[in-house]
């Protein structure tokens, strides 16, 4: 007698325990760290447009410190750099520290703040400083921060032989601040702390 095998029949249905879609709670889960993290990444570009608006100051005052020593030299001439609660003048020094007036039609009388284009007359320049931002001096002989102020202009002496005041800057929105020495013979910053919370 022959074996002979009866085929098997299977079935081409398999069940499987594996459900279909995603749970409610599962679903609530991604979107809270989706929320978590979208709220962290608008934190730090507030925190980080902080940053840059400090550094971008700090940056634009050393600019504007090596270019009053240049000129200074140049011309043979003390400048200065004049700090106000709302600018930063880059102007001569017999004319720092002058209240500056308005005539009727807007211009200004008593330290022009145009800059000339005259290679060997006197340069004007000017940065503002934006609301938020507060900047602070401390001069050689102090160990004290001094804020900007209406009733007191503080002034920093470029000299024509290339010598500057060893002044510190401080400036700070909120919690962020970023401090530095200037060089007295280069007007470059020395050394440089940042504080962020």
């Amino acid at each position: 007698m022959t074996d002979r095998k009866e085929p098997r029949m299977t079935s081409t249905v398999r069940t499987s325990n594996a459900r279909g879609g995603f749970t409610l709670i599962e679903i609530v889960l991604v979107l809270v760290i989706a929320v978590m993290m979208l709220g962290g990444a608008v934190g730090a570009m507030y925190y980080s447009s902080d940053e840059r608006a400090i550094k971008d100051t700090f940056s634009s005052i050393e600019g504007l410190a090596k270019r009053a020593r240049t000129i200074a030299i140049l011309q043979q001439t003390p400048y200065a750099l004049e700090f106000r609660p709302d600018s930063v003048r880059l102007l001569p020094l017999a004319q720092a520290g002058q209240d500056e007036t308005l005539t009727a039609l807007g211009q200004t009388v008593g330290g022009e703040t145009v800059e000339t284009n005259s290679p060997n007359g006197p340069v004007h320049d000017r940065i503002p400083l934006n609301q938020p931002l507060t900047v602070f001096i401390r001069h050689w002989n102090s160990e004290e921060w001094l804020p900007m102020s209406d009733r007191f202009i503080h002034v920093w002496r470029f000299d024509p032989d290339g010598l500057c005041e060893p002044i510190g800057v401080r400036v700070v929105i909120g919690d962020n601040q970023m401090e530095g020495s200037y060089h007295p013979l280069t007007a470059t910053v020395r050394e440089m702390i940042v504080e962020n919370p």
